[in-house]
């Protein structure tokens, strides 16, 4: 509880900035944190920590705790999952693989210009490079090219008709596994957290991850329905994993994710501390 008229005291563990596709810089992202009376915030880009030393900053200079993280996109038996490594200790270590996967996010990029470009859509590389602005480079930059130049209304117009599972100029991401995914957290001293798992957080599909190194499950989050909740908190319940949730924040000033939306409690960041001091203690 927080000592200031006994109200609860809530955090955040997942959310983006400029570094990656989100619309604030880090510091916006915390200074957005100080004004929600959030006390911790995790910044977890995705394939960059690009972001951290900056929200950092701003954490020490408003009063709010900063986790280092970052989002990774892995798969598993075929499916996509997204992975948070949360309490980045060895930054370092993180550098290399981090690197290698944004590369991976270049090439994607291309083949999707090259495909517009097929589609007789005269797009170049560098306006989508562009909407990055140095940030690890995504399909929302290439959506927003296509809304600057008027080919599309919205992210939804651009999604629905070109950049979906479904859309014509689609390119599959290159595959991480979530083994490898795994590793690269507990490498760089992180829990590795399963992202949003929605109705897909069964049993059946969370034992391997277990087994693989999995430390927890995002419990809360605006995709999860009230019975998605319940389910995975019993899971995370009976397999020994940490709980965490988060807005998965962008930046947008409303709608179903804002900044602090999900009212996670300091507890969960509490436990998970708890599980780094229990996974670095010496036996």
């Amino acid at each position: 509880m927080s000592a200031d008229a006994g109200r609860p005291t809530f955090v955040d563990l997942h959310t983006h900035s400029t570094a990656s596709d989100g619309t604030l810089s880090p510091e916006g992202v915390i200074e957005a944190a100080a004004r929600c009376g959030l006390t911790a915030l995790a910044l977890t880009d995705h394939d960059t920590i690009d972001g951290v030393p900056a929200a950092r900053a701003a954490g020490e200079r408003l009063g709010i705790r900063v986790i280092a993280g970052a989002e990774l996109s892995a798969f598993h038996d075929d499916s996509e999952v997204h992975l948070l490594a949360l309490h980045l200790t060895h930054l370092e270590a993180l550098g290399k693989s981090l690197s290698d996967l944004r590369a991976l996010r270049h090439i994607r990029a291309q083949k999707i210009v090259e495909k517009l470009n097929s589609l007789n859509i005269p797009i170049t590389l560098d306006e989508v490079l562009l909407q990055s602005n140095g940030g690890a480079v995504g399909r929302p930059h290439v959506a927003r090219a296509l809304i600057a130049r008027g080919v599309v209304h919205d992210f939804r117009d651009a999604f629905m008709r070109y950049l979906g599972g479904n859309g014509s100029a689609f390119v599959p991401k290159e595959r991480l596994s979530i083994e490898d995914a795994i590793r690269i957290a507990h490498e760089a001293g992180a829990l590795a957290i399963w992202a949003h798992p929605g109705d897909g957080g069964r049993r059946d599909r969370l034992e391997p991850l277990v087994a693989a190194g999995l430390d927890g499950l995002e419990i809360k989050h605006p995709s999860h329905s009230p019975e998605d909740v319940k389910r995975l908190q019993a899971l995370a319940d009976f397999f020994g994993l940490v709980p965490s949730g988060g807005s998965d924040w962008h930046g947008a000033p409303d709608g179903p994710r804002r900044l602090g939306i999900m009212n996670v409690p300091v507890e969960w960041l509490e436990r998970q501390d708890e599980k780094l001091a229990t996974a670095t203690s010496p036996n």
